[in-house]
């Protein structure tokens, strides 16, 4: 019989890892803080809705899910940008035809991941159980049942930590490991999670196929379809200053606010004085570590390793790339964890960094560029070089979003070379028809 390998947290990325984990023949065990949200419903409020990129469904294509999770997900051709005045303006995310997004619910993928999981009779999943102490010494974990405060140690010989941006292991790590690094930051904003409900028919009020977004410059609203027809709705707004959350302290306020700044929303939103103070406003972090294991006894993924901000919609995609990448270097039942761990933070770090600083960038590109006209200019003549030359030019976007076999740290160096291009190309133009193409050849060569 192999070692058990024991998973803490089943979120998303826990149960993808013990389905990768189950297929090479190994025990597991996965322990949930939660109870088992098949059985008894979860309270909302706290979880931005999923968008689903090519890196994600890529592991769900190793596993054999991605057909099933397609049949619950919602594809999204752009961002559907509303102004002030209610005018829309679709942003295509790409020029192919398959260079979609996908919206997909988070607690039906969660189940989904966890049917696959337990399917696996070497799987067992244990619910209700918060892990309050790992000793990287002993080996041992503590639980403690979220029902009847029972306390249970066990002995894991290895661990892998997807226990979330709040990870215990991770906590263990860094009070243990004396060249441990961790940092946190949060931005200056909160969220907030509103409903737009189907209308009368049980059809969508706004446009299915699209990302919404509301930006507002210093802020901005967005919206995600759900296949019942509805839309998760969330706010980005800042905690202080004079607009901001400590402003809307009552349903005359909130009413005033969103009249002004969402007009066109308001009508599609009967519930949103309920929504907005029946939910709680959610905090936005970014967090960096290293190293991400402990020897050979235990790894951090997912956001145990590098939680980030939403605005890149990686935080699951990436979590999913790292099961898969985890999975590739083990390549035995019986391997060298110690290598095995190692080699995957060697791997990983840096593009989890990476896109950690590209989705704090893309926040800013979200609630203030998308209406620039400097910024769409720039849109059309980066989508002109990668129909030109689609071996020398792909957009960052791309890169990260429909390009796996670009590792996030190389989408970043990229970039950073094709935006100082793009200046050049578009410093005194007003269409892309007036770009120099002989230049731009030029600098594309000069590029690599």
């Amino acid at each position: 019989m192999t070692k058990a390998v024991h998973i803490v947290g089943a979120g998303l990325v826990g149960p993808l890892m013990a389905i990768y984990l189950a297929k090479k023949g190994f025990e597991v065990r996965l322990h949930e803080r939660r109870p088992d949200m098949r059985k008894k419903k979860i309270s909302a409020g706290r979880s931005i809705n999923l968008a689903l990129t090519a890196r994600g469904l890529q592991s769900l294509e190793e596993v054999g899910l991605r057909d099933a999770v397609m049949k619950i997900a919602i594809p999204m051709k752009g961002r559907m940008v509303h102004d002030l005045q209610g005018n829309c303006n679709l942003q295509p995310y790409g020029q192919k035809e398959h260079e979609v997004i996908y919206a997909a619910s988070r607690g039906l993928l969660n189940m989904m991941l966890l049917d696959a999981a337990e399917a696996y009779k070497n799987v067992h999943i244990e619910f209700n159980r918060r892990c309050t102490l790992y000793s990287i010494d002993t080996g041992k974990l503590t639980f403690e049942d979220e029902k009847t405060g029972a306390q249970e140690t066990v002995k894991a010989d290895t661990v892998i930590a997807a226990d979330g941006a709040w990870s215990a292991i991770r906590k263990a790590m860094l009070a243990r490991i004396e060249n441990f690094n961790y940092s946190q930051s949060f931005l200056e904003y909160g969220y907030k999670e509103l409903v737009i409900p189907p209308d009368e028919r049980g059809g969508f009020r706004i446009e299915k196929h699209a990302l919404h977004i509301w930006p507002r410059h210093n802020y901005m609203m967005i919206a995600l379809p759900n296949t019942e027809g509805s839309f998760t709705a969330t706010l980005f707004y800042p905690y202080e200053g004079k607009d901001s959350f400590a402003q809307l302290k009552g349903p005359t306020e909130l009413m005033e606010f969103f009249r002004r700044d969402f007009p066109d929303v308001v009508p599609h939103m009967p519930e949103l004085e309920r929504d907005f103070f029946g939910n709680p406003t959610g905090a936005l972090v970014t967090v960096k570590c290293g190293p991400w294991h402990a020897g050979g006894k235990a790894v951090l993924i997912g956001d145990a390793a590098h939680a980030i901000v939403p605005f890149f919609a990686q935080g699951m995609n990436s979590g999913f790339e790292d099961c898969r990448v985890l999975n590739s270097l083990i390549e035995s039942s019986s391997p060298d964890w110690e290598a095995v761990f190692a080699a995957f933070t060697k791997a990983r770090k840096p593009n989890a960094d990476a896109i950690a600083d590209m989705a704090v960038e893309n926040f800013v590109e979200m609630r203030d560029s998308v209406t620039d006209p400097k910024f769409i200019l720039r849109k059309k003549v980066g989508f002109e070089l990668e129909k030109r030359w689609p071996d020398r030019f792909i957009p960052r976007y791309s890169m990260v979003i429909f390009r796996p076999d670009i590792p996030y740290a190389e989408a970043q160096r990229r970039g950073a070379l094709q935006d100082r291009i793009l200046d050049r190309l578009c410093a005194n133009i007003s269409a892309p028809e007036q770009v120099n193409w002989s230049e731009a050849e030029t600098l594309l060569k000069q590029m690599a």
